[in-house]
């Protein structure tokens, strides 16, 4: 009797404790980086992973996934992290959809065992795409005379300072299948007979918001990390938030050089716009 009491208390070490779930923020372009804007890759989630996935006897991981993709070897990288680390610890793993889990994101997302999303998240896009500039006519009108010289005909088959080659396309888009293959295999091995919509139609890189990719099989279920997992685990669950932890300023790499500074300005500003074109692709 005394023991129930004490544990309803709100402190001391007789209270009771609730299940505990480590939750990991997957947020940004993936692979977009520079010196100032790390990006979403292997190498800056790997140690959160990590540490999500030590702590003993949790109920389960849960993954915030927003983000619309980037580099699909980083995409595959931290997926596979994950589901090596899921699979050496025995712990299920939940992802929940913000505002995007497209293309890469949606990679990120599948190497959960179930995923939510709520009804306006954008979900899909599974496909590949790359898009550069033709600047070859603005150069001449501007009396610009470009100067390359290569060893191996093929070194600048997509130089867009150059008109457009059958060849280069050729072989990008070949590139582009076998990724594409790749994405479409990831996707059939983690959601399998889950998926009910026409496979044309799912991997035509298409995406849709929350309701139809429940009705598609792309994810389980129309929900928050919060309401889900305190539905799935009991009002008592505990959510352990693994993010890191060095303040902003001992982040950024040591320079002595005013034009190192430069530059990595420069390269933080570029693949911001880099970034900016990612989300703009879904409206966002």
């Amino acid at each position: 009797m005394i023991r129930s009491f004490l544990s309803k208390l709100p402190f001391g070490p007789w209270r009771e404790r609730g299940p505990v779930v480590s939750v990991v923020r997957l947020s940004g372009a993936i692979g977009v980086a520079s010196p100032l804007r790390p990006g979403l890759s292997l190498a800056a989630v790997a140690p959160l992973l990590e540490r999500a996935f030590a702590r003993r006897g949790q109920a389960a991981v849960a993954l915030l996934v927003n983000s619309p993709g980037g580099s699909p070897v980083q995409s595959a990288l931290i997926a596979k992290r994950i589901r090596d680390l899921a699979e050496e610890k025995k712990v299920p793993v939940l992802a929940f959809c913000e505002d995007v889990a497209a293309s890469g994101g949606y990679w990120l997302a599948c190497a959960a065992d179930e995923i939510f999303a709520d009804e306006s998240s954008i979900v899909g896009s599974i496909g590949v795409v790359s898009a550069s500039f033709g600047l070859h006519e603005f150069i001449e009108r501007h009396g610009i005379e470009r100067r390359v010289h290569t060893a191996g005909d093929k070194k600048v088959l997509l130089d867009p300072f150059a008109p457009e080659r059958e060849d280069g396309v050729a072989h990008l888009k070949a590139i582009q299948a076998e990724i594409h293959e790749s994405f479409k295999a990831m996707v059939r091995a983690r959601r399998g007979a889950k998926l009910t919509g026409p496979e044309e139609e799912l991997f035509s890189g298409a995406f849709w918001a929350g309701r139809r990719a429940l009705e598609y099989g792309l994810i389980d279920g129309i929900g928050d990390a919060r309401g889900t997992l305190r539905a799935r685990f009991g009002e008592k669950v505990r959510f352990a938030v693994v993010q890191e932890h060095r303040p902003w300023w001992r982040r950024l790499p040591a320079r002595s050089d005013t034009r190192s500074w430069a530059a990595d300005f420069a390269g933080a500003a570029l693949g911001a716009v880099e970034e900016r074109a990612l989300w703009a692709r879904f409206g966002l």
